[in-house]
């Protein structure tokens, strides 16, 4: 007799087009989904969910109030989680997976994982409070810790759990074919940006926000093209300060060299047109998008507030946030001067940053949880 695949519940919190929701949708078309499915919960004011993926896929979307309403989200997913019988729920919500797990483990839910996909940085000192406070709540409901790297895993679990190798590493995997470097994909897409061949373009995704840092990234393109006016800038993204940057490319004259391209489903496509990945973020947990451009064979500078694990090329370099815009500039312009791209596949399968091979781990990982109980 055939048997039904394991149900497991995805709580995505704000579904809005970023980095978290990639990895899951990533893991999610390459597990074999007759043993494995997965169902999104997610907040009801979520944007960009792709519905009739997730159902052509198998699964479905559940939408309940944000964790902001404290007892209607709790009511409510414990409701949705009991209905749905799930054995496991997989929380990718970081900190606030202290209210997520909550209500799974009120659901009887007897598999609750909690996944840090994020670190912190003093800057944002309004967000880290809640942060900080939140923190060791976080692993209260947990059965199970998972991160997308070291530092991830470290900062919201701590050292000891970490240590013990209590805490899972899932690589923010990707597909190595849709992302390696193609010279005629590029000059198509080229010519309808209508970019020419030799022009410099720096290239970006990121949401516009604090953390992505893209004001200094303005400032870093202005040195950029003052010292080559035959470059340009591509921002990919949406966000709260998509306005603040524009209104600062107005201010320093690049509109005709800034380009913004919004939230795009082609990124693969445009990180050909690229010739130097830019990541000056405050943090990050373990960027996909920096995965994705090693993977297309670019060049990357990022933050050391990345961590240190997204570096898979040997090109790939890391540069202080205390440099300045012109530091920066200096350094991506001597960087991809004569840079030849190259395929990478091998360098990212080495680092286990092949979802063909990671979505079989996640597999096996989540069997095995569900065999111990």
């Amino acid at each position: 007799m055939e048997q039904n695949p394991i149900r497991i519940a995805q709580i995505m919190g704000k579904w809005i087009g970023g980095g978290v929701e990639s990895v899951v949708m990533n893991y999610y078309r390459h597990i074999d989904r007759t043993k494995i499915q997965f169902d999104f919960i997610c907040d009801d004011d979520s944007t960009n969910i792709p519905y009739d993926e997730i159902e052509s896929l198998g699964g479905k979307v559940v939408l309940i109030p944000p964790y902001q309403k404290v007892m209607k989200y709790h009511k409510e997913l414990k409701r949705v989680l009991e209905e749905g019988n799930y054995k496991i729920v997989h929380s990718h919500i970081n900190t606030l997976s202290v209210f997520s797990l909550k209500a799974a483990k009120d659901a009887g839910v007897p598999i609750r994982i909690a996944h840090s996909h994020s670190t912190t940085n003093k800057k944002e000192k309004k967000r880290n409070f809640m942060k900080q406070i939140l923190r060791p709540f976080s692993k209260t409901f947990a059965t199970n810790y998972m991160c997308c790297s070291e530092l991830a895993g470290r900062w919201l679990f701590g050292d000891k759990e970490y240590n013990e190798g209590n805490v899972y590493l899932l690589n923010n995997a990707i597909d190595i074919d849709k992302f390696k470097f193609n010279e005629e994909m590029r000059k198509k897409a080229r010519k309808e940006l209508n970019i020419s061949e030799d022009k410099l373009v720096i290239g970006h995704i990121g949401r516009f926000v604090e953390t992505k840092n893209h004001s200094f990234l303005i400032d870093i393109f202005r040195e950029i093209y003052k010292r080559n006016n035959d470059s340009m800038l591509l921002l990919l993204g949406q966000g709260p300060k998509l306005e603040e940057i524009k209104e600062k490319v107005r201010k320093y004259n690049l509109q005709d060299n800034v380009l913004f391209l919004g939230q795009r489903n082609d990124a693969n496509r445009l990180y050909q047109v690229f010739d130097t990945f830019l990541l000056p973020s405050l943090y990050e947990g373990l960027p996909v998008v920096g995965v994705e451009a090693q993977a297309s064979g670019l060049p990357c500078l990022f933050s050391k507030g990345v961590t240190k694990e997204a570096k898979v090329l040997n090109t790939t370099q890391f540069v202080s946030l205390d440099n300045s815009a012109e530091v920066w500039a200096d350094k991506t312009i001597q960087f991809t001067g004569f840079f030849q791209r190259v395929d990478a596949t091998n360098e990212i399968t080495k680092n286990n940053f092949n979802i063909n091979n990671e979505a079989q781990k996640i597999e096996i990982q989540y069997t095995n949880l569900l065999k111990k109980k």
